[in-house]
């Protein structure tokens, strides 16, 4: 059920109906038995089970036998959680949480590695000239499953921390692992900032409606017009290294930057809006990561979610900084390794994480030896500050540029093809004018994009205040809304042929 699809339209205008309904229905209710506010209401079980059941039904638009699976995960580690803040002994607690990482990373290792391994033993047994005898299983990838086994993973190790207390309400941690809106590709969420909202959402005249439909509106235009239009390109050119030109190679590459951006932060524009109209907010994922000066802030503008979920459960119990340079950069290494097989099991996106996890070693060798940032004690004059600065913003494009190539290649004998082919004679075939115009015109729009966020909104919150300072009168409402539905309209007319979104394999 893709967002931008007319069923999920459909889904999710019955379930607004339905959800906003017996909100407002037990609201009034509620204000006629107690003359309070409605915000202070608390009592919204009902809401809980419609958004639940809306929730599993989504799922189970895809493939109904892994609701199975989001299940088990749910139930062992809500009993986890529960056991664990009764216990007392540490030891007991520790046990319980080694329970809880075996069950997760189990049923992650089985479902989206098991493969990967077997094959890598096979192509090991093959070097070493023996002949192996076992069938290699193939398992159908359930969706989604990266983000919520990660999601769950963060809760049980907060509640061994004690950074929150175990959820006592079966209902509401079902809710926080199925929300739909992220379920299938994040952002991920924190238990500590969604179940809270789970007890206490936004009230209608809290949620910011201009806001969240201007996000919808955002992320279909990402997806639906650049994503699926750059696609095309990106496609046809990572799918036939061998015999395009050099020009179509590097078209091809910057299309599928542009692709990859638009896909995903436009998936998670769409999910932040859908939630913000059910009263949820999500956090951000996105913030014009191109832009970035060095690759650590690249990392600190791409994939938020996950950066900082490797930051906070992967890299500070590795030890972080504290032993020493020597463990730093291992344990840096070692985290931007397990980000990059994160993303799919194959060499290549071990590769991916490894080029990454190097240039963010190398950076921190040349620029923070002694802990300072490079470009804020640099004596140079403001004009050759600003040359430096556009110049390492450049270099760092252009190195996650190439690293781009292993990510979408499918083994390392095209990702060295297409490098080639992008410093050497290459093929014959040479884009459509056609399609170069319309490349082009994505290209114009993405950089008009970011340099317009760069220059007034570098933060959904500034975004989202902007839209929120003037106080509506019913004629801007009506404004509004006429104007998002003739954008939509425009939209879904330069739309693309429909793609799956990319982070749905992962």
């Amino acid at each position: 059920m893709i967002f931008t699809s007319p069923i999920f339209i459909l889904f999710f205008s019955v379930l607004m109906i339905i959800y906003w309904s017996i909100k407002c229905l037990k609201s009034s209710e509620y204000l006629h038995n107690c003359k309070m506010p409605v915000h202070e209401h608390k009592n919204d079980s009902p809401n809980v089970v419609i958004l639940l059941i809306f929730s599993l039904l989504f799922y189970a638009a895809w493939d109904p036998r892994f609701l199975l699976l989001l299940g088990w995960v749910s139930l062992f580690d809500y009993g986890i959680g529960r056991r664990m803040e009764r216990e007392i002994s540490e030891k007991a607690r520790r046990i319980l949480l080694y329970l809880s990482l075996f069950s997760n990373l189990s049923i992650l290792g089985t479902f989206k590695y098991l493969g990967f391994f077997q094959d890598t033993l096979l192509a090991f047994l093959e070097v070493l000239h023996l002949d192996a005898h076992f069938m290699v299983l193939r398992v159908i990838l359930p969706v989604g499953i990266s983000f919520y086994i990660f999601q769950s993973i963060s809760y049980v190790v907060d509640v061994f921390k004690r950074v929150i207390p175990a959820e006592r309400n079966y209902a509401h941690y079902l809710l926080f692992l199925t929300f739909f809106p992220q379920l299938v590709a994040g952002p991920i969420v924190k238990a500590k900032e969604f179940l809270p909202q789970i007890r206490n959402p936004l009230s209608f005249s809290q949620v910011p409606w201009k806001f969240a439909m201007f996000l919808i509106l955002l992320g279909a235009f990402k997806k639906a017009v650049l994503a699926d239009h750059l696609a095309v390109t990106s496609d046809f050119s990572f799918g036939n290294p061998s015999v395009v030109n050099r020009e179509f190679l590097w078209l091809g590459l910057l299309s599928y930057a542009g692709q990859i951006y638009c896909d995903f932060s436009g998936y998670t524009d769409i999910a932040q809006g859908a939630a913000l109209m059910l009263g949820f907010r999500l956090p951000e994922n996105f913030r014009m990561p191109y832009l970035s000066k060095g690759f650590s802030e690249f990392w600190k503008r791409w994939h938020i979610s996950l950066s900082d979920w490797l930051r906070n459960y992967l890299y500070f119990p590795l030890g972080g900084n504290r032993n020493g340079k020597l463990q730093t950069y291992r344990n840096l290494l070692l985290v931007m390794l397990i980000g990059g097989l994160w993303h799919g099991a194959n060499w290549t996106f071990v590769f991916w994480g490894f080029g990454h996890g190097m240039l963010l070693l190398l950076e921190k060798l040349m620029f923070e030896s002694d802990g300072m940032n490079y470009w804020e004690r640099s004596k140079h004059s403001p004009s050759v500050k600003f040359i430096l600065d556009l110049t390492y913003r450049l270099f760092t494009f252009i190195n996650v540029l190439f690293l781009w190539i292993f990510f979408r290649s499918s083994n390392f004998e095209e990702s060295l093809c297409y490098l080639q082919g992008l410093f050497s004679k290459n093929g014959d075939i040479s884009i459509p004018y056609a399609q170069l115009q319309v490349t082009g015109y994505c290209f114009v729009a993405l950089i008009l994009g970011h340099v317009f966020g760069q220059r007034y909104f570098q933060t959904n919150e500034q975004l989202m205040n902007s839209f929120e300072s003037v106080k509506d009168s019913p004629f801007k409402v009506i404004a509004f809304g006429a104007l998002f539905s003739l954008c939509f309209i425009v939209v879904v007319l330069l739309s693309g042929d429909t793609k799956p979104f990319v982070y749905f394999v992962f």
